[in-house]
Order: structure tokens, then C-alpha cells, then sequence
């Protein structure tokens, strides 16, 4: 009964319009005051220590340096360089766009952004070669997902601060998937292209090839700091982020010069702002946490789905479409910060792993990202080729369909997500 008095609260709120992050905070403040005799003292307590995990201080720091590279010319050099490598290939700039979108996505952790850094270049590039709109458009926002499943991932950071399961294996887990669903939409790409005869480029040759190498290096260089840095153990996750956003701003403004020092503070300004909103969802999340588990909701779900006797598979199916449906009202952060606490002693009790359960979720939310109503990639997308979501909608099911069919790949076949870990011995 209290499960159901909570959600239609939430939705109730949702439904007038409200963000996500204030309907969580009043339906919290509303069912404890009315419903309940949980002290204010234990909310205020829950509160204060559910958001000082050192884990969240990743996200300023990721955001901050996503920022940098985006306004910091490091997204141009990547296309050059992913264009001299396929660019002759059947839908060459397309192929350009795919490689370029994974690059940056290891770069900036954010998918809006990568749609904003790359979409911003390729997709003039593509209409002046004579490329359909449509064909430029599903491809940016689809692969433009990859920025929250190949690390570093702020959508990551935020499953580890709602289930204490490790950022840095959760990072090393999404470079497999990662890099499989990249080079799946990049053979859509490719197909398609090539069953279209769209433009291809001239092949560059060796030097031209290592000249976009040399130019693009400074930017390449991050990934292998991030990721190198986790696993040889030479910072935490969270140290990764700091060291990232100082070499970001060192590689924009006195490496490249392709950001003037008076352009720091708007972007760190910018930055702040975007992290006060997740930080202030966060903090709602954590509340609305604190309540589920307050009235056992958790646990009641978990003991029902064990008296039913659903099992691991119909348990995870059921949770795709969940997170699904979830996708057509939410952005990815408020759904893995208001579900994930829900579903996760439930996965724990069936014996699913953590961390291949939190890469099922932030697949989940690349889906939700590139279909409506609330599509996020799909809004950016839209603001920048003047097409509408309808229309926008239509270009990006090709590329849709292969990501729904890689879901079912990642949700029954764990190998892909936590082969690497074990590898590298972290689990």
C-alpha cells in the first residue's frame, strides 16, 4: 500500500510538469510528514551522509573537463583523425561520425555533449558531401550514446553512489560493450551507406594518417590517463576525474590555444551549474531512497519475485521493459538514482552480478536517450538540424533496432560486460 501511495504521488507531480528532482523531494517530505513517525533528525542525518560519498565528487570534475574538450577544439581534431582512417569507406564521414563519437565519448562522459561536440562538425561536413539529413541525424544521436556507456560515465558514477558497487570496475566493464556497440552501429552505418551509395572520400595516405594522429594526440592522451590511471591504481576513479578536468583545461588553453583564458570562467561557471542540478537530484534521490527502504519496499518486491519463483532470466526481462517505459518520462540520472535502489537487492538476491546489472542499466538509458518523448540526444539533435521529433524519430530506427537487439545480447550474456575485470583482476 505504501508503494503505491509513493509512485502515484510521484507521478501525480510529475505529471503537472514539475522537475523530477523537486516531485522527489516533496513526495518524500510529504508521505514522512503524514504517513509516517520517522524522526525529521534521522531524514536530515540520511541526507547529510548519503551525499558526502567521495565518490560524487567525480561528477563536477567529469562534467568540468567534458566541458573543456567540448569548447576546447579536441572534438575537431578527433573527427580528422577518425576521418583519414575510414573516411573512404562506403558512408565515409558517417563511419567518421561513429568513430568520432566513440573517441569523445572516452573523453567526456557525457552524451549530450558528444552530441553537441561532434554533431556540431560532422553534420554540416556530411550535408556539404551530399549526405541525406536523415542519415546524418540517426547516426549522431545513436552513437552519440556511447558517451554514457564507454568510460569514464557520469550515468556509471551515479549507479555506484545508489549501490556502493565500484566505479572503477564498473569502468573497465563498459570498454567492451562499449566498443562492441560502437562497431555495431557503425556496420548499421556502413549498410546502410553503402546500400544508398552515398558519397565516400578519397583515402588518405600513411602521412596524412599520422599527421591527424600527431594533431589529435593531446586528446587521445586523456583516455589513456583515465583509464590507465584506474587500472595501474595510480588514483581512484574520483582522482581520475580532477586529474582529467586539470588536463583538459591544460590541453584547451595552452596546448591547442583553442580557448582563450577569458573563456574559463563561463565554462566554469557552466559547469557549476550543471553539477548543482545532479548534485541537487542526488540529494533528492537519496531521500527518496531512504523512504523506500524506510517502508521495506525493496525487500517486499525482492520476497515477492522469489515467492513467484521468476528466476534470473524473467526477472531481467521484466526489468528492460521497465527501464524502457521509465525512459519515456525521465532522463537517464533520475531514473538510475530513483530505480536502481530498487532493483538492485532484487538482482543481489537472484545471484545477478552488480556490476553486469549496472551495465544492463546504463545500456538501458543509452535506448532511452535516442527515442521519445524525452529523448535527450534527440532534443540536441533536433536544435541543431531543425528537424522535428517526429521526423528525427523515423531517421534514428535503424540504428534503434540494433541497440535494442544489443540490450538482449548484454542482458543474457554477462562475459561481455565482466570478462575485462576479471581479466585485469579486479573482481
Amino acid at each position: 500500500m505504501s508503494a503505491l501511495v509513493i509512485f502515484g504521488l510521484l507521478l501525480a507531480l510529475m505529471l503537472t510538469g514539475m522537475p523530477i528532482s523537486i516531485s522527489l523531494g516533496l513526495t518524500v517530505l510529504t508521505f514522512l510528514f503524514t504517513m509516517t513517525d520517522v524522526p525529521i533528525e534521522s531524514v536530515a542525518l540520511k541526507l547529510f551522509t548519503g551525499i558526502e560519498k567521495f565518490e560524487i565528487m567525480a561528477v563536477p570534475f567529469f562534467i568540468l573537463a567534458g566541458n573543456f574538450v567540448t569548447h576546447g577544439g579536441v572534438a575537431r581534431r578527433m573527427i580528422r583523425f577518425a576521418t583519414s582512417m575510414v573516411g573512404h569507406w562506403h558512408g565515409g564521414l558517417g563511419l567518421a561520425g561513429v568513430l568520432a563519437c566513440a573517441l569523445f565519448a572516452a573523453v567526456s562522459g557525457s552524451s549530450p555533449a558528444t552530441v553537441v561536440a561532434v554533431g556540431s562538425i560532422i553534420l554540416p561536413a556530411m550535408a556539404a558531401q551530399g549526405f541525406p539529413k536523415r542519415f546524418g541525424a540517426g547516426v549522431v544521436t545513436t552513437s552519440c550514446a556511447l558517451g554514457i556507456l564507454i568510460p569514464p560515465s557520469i550515468v556509471m558514477v551515479m549507479y555506484s553512489v545508489s549501490t556502493n558497487t565500484s566505479v572503477g570496475r564498473l569502468f573497465m566493464a563498459g570498454i567492451v560493450p562499449g566498443l562492441m556497440l560502437a562497431a555495431l552501429l557503425g556496420l548499421v552505418t556502413w549498410y546502410r551507406a553503402r546500400r544508398g551509395d552515398y558519397p565516400r572520400l578519397p583515402k588518405a595516405n600513411l602521412k596524412q594518417r599520422l599527421d591527424a594522429f600527431r594533431d589529435s594526440a593531446w586528446g587521445l592522451l586523456l583516455i589513456v590517463v583515465v583509464i590507465g590511471g584506474i587500472y595501474t591504481g595510480l588514483f581512484t576513479p574520483t582522482e581520475a576525474a580532477a586529474v582529467s578536468a586539470v588536463y583538459a583545461f591544460v590541453v584547451a588553453v595552452f596546448v591547442y590555444r583553442d580557448m582563450p583564458l577569458r573563456a574559463v570562467p563561463k565554462v566554469l561557471l557552466d559547469s557549476a551549474a550543471m553539477s548543482a542540478m545532479l548534485l541537487y537530484i542526488i540529494a533528492n534521490a537519496v531521500l527518496f531512497s531512504f523512504l523506500m527502504t524506510s517502508e521495506n519496499i525493496p525487500q517486499a518486491m525482492a520476497g515477492w519475485i522469489l515467492d513467484s519463483d521468476l528466476g534470473p532470466i524473467t526477472f531481467l526481462a521484466v526489468v528492460n521493459v521497465l527501464l524502457l517505459l521509465a525512459g519515456n518520462v525521465m532522463e537517464p540520472s533520475s531514473i538510475v538514482l530513483i530505480l536502481a535502489p530498487i532493483l538492485f537487492p532484487v538482482a543481489v538476491r537472484l545471484g545477478i552480478d552488480p556490476v553486469h546489472f549496472g551495465i544492463l542499466i546504463v545500456v538501458n538509458m543509452e535506448v532511452g536517450m535516442c527515442h521519445p518523448p524525452v529523448g535527450l540526444n534527440l532534443y540536441v539533435a533536433s536544435g541543431m538540424t531543425g528537424m522535428g521529433i517526429t521526423e528525427l524519430t523515423v531517421a534514428v530506427w535503424p540504428w534503434l533496432l540494433a541497440m535494442l537487439g544489443f540490450l538482449a545480447l548484454v542482458t543474457y550474456v554477462p562475459a561481455l560486460s565482466l570478462w575485462l575485470p576479471r581479466a585485469l583482476g579486479m573482481m
